[in-house]
């Protein structure tokens, strides 16, 4: 197996849905190969990381500890392959797919915060108690 790269993923932690993928990805990282950051704390340091706080907002980033950038759709695949998600990974790298998760996630990254109002609480509160049952 190919030794996989640390990846960083910077996220909103204000948009509960993302708090409860959040949440979800680090109750898996067992190989400790993903950290976090909340953009929206003292943590995040726009300078460092090279992206604005408004892009950072925009749309999901990652950075892999060599410095590389990734952002958006892209992101996902990678993040799942770290957290021994194989099948997700697969899914969101399918060329095929890309144009159609692309708009997705565009459509979702502009109005989180309404879809995380309506599904947000339930996810997290899900979540929560997988993450405790085990």
């Amino acid at each position: 197996m190919t030794q996989l790269e640390k990846l960083t993923l910077f996220y909103d932690g204000a948009c509960p849905l993302c708090q409860a993928e959040i949440l979800f990805l680090s109750g898996r990282n067992q190989g400790n190969l993903l950290d976090f950051v909340d953009i929206n704390s003292d943590q995040f340091d726009p300078q460092k990381v090279g992206v604005s706080c408004e892009a950072a907002l925009a749309a999901m980033y990652g950075q892999f500890a060599s410095g590389q950038l990734i952002q958006g759709v892209s992101v996902f695949p990678e993040a799942y392959r770290r957290a021994n998600l194989p099948r997700m990974a697969w899914l969101f790298s399918r060329r095929p797919l890309q144009p159609f998760l692309r708009l997705a996630y565009l459509f979702f990254a502009k109005n989180r915060h309404a879809i995380s109002s309506l599904l947000g609480p339930a996810a997290l509160r899900l979540v929560k108690s997988k993450s405790a049952t085990k």
